[in-house]
């Protein structure tokens, strides 16, 4: 028998990261189908996550947040001030390939890291 209480609550997170993956997509300005290519799944798989419509992939959390430049745990966030401060710096994407898209997101990785260990030292 399926628990309905766990079922409803992993349906409202799949519907948060679905929302965010299509809210900073759309901020960065790259179309549905460059982001599926950049995932390495279907346009139509990615029409699925970000209407509320399949699981999303842990793999996909992940790779979708490094492009971003968030922390995966963003996109389980509702909270409207935490996606501004995230989009504030968000640039228009439409024109770069995967290539470049992969550049980006190994590139933002290395920032948001450099800016945990910045708070960590300065809070030590």
């Amino acid at each position: 028998m399926i628990n309905i209480v766990t079922y409803s609550t992993t349906m409202q997170t799949e519907n948060i990261i679905g929302r965010n993956i299509k809210l900073y997509r759309e901020k960065i300005g790259i179309s549905q189908e460059s982001l599926a290519e950049y995932l390495g799944v279907s346009r139509g798989e990615m029409n699925y996550y970000e209407n509320e419509k399949r699981t999303i992939p842990t793999k996909v959390i992940e790779k979708a947040a490094r492009l971003f430049g968030i922390d995966e745990y963003d996109l389980y966030d509702e909270n409207i001030e935490t996606q501004q401060a995230n989009t504030a710096f968000a640039f228009r994407a439409n024109f770069l390939t995967i290539e470049d898209l992969g550049k980006v997101a190994d590139f933002r990785k290395i920032v948001l890291n450099y800016l945990k260990m910045t708070k960590a030292l300065h809070n030590e």
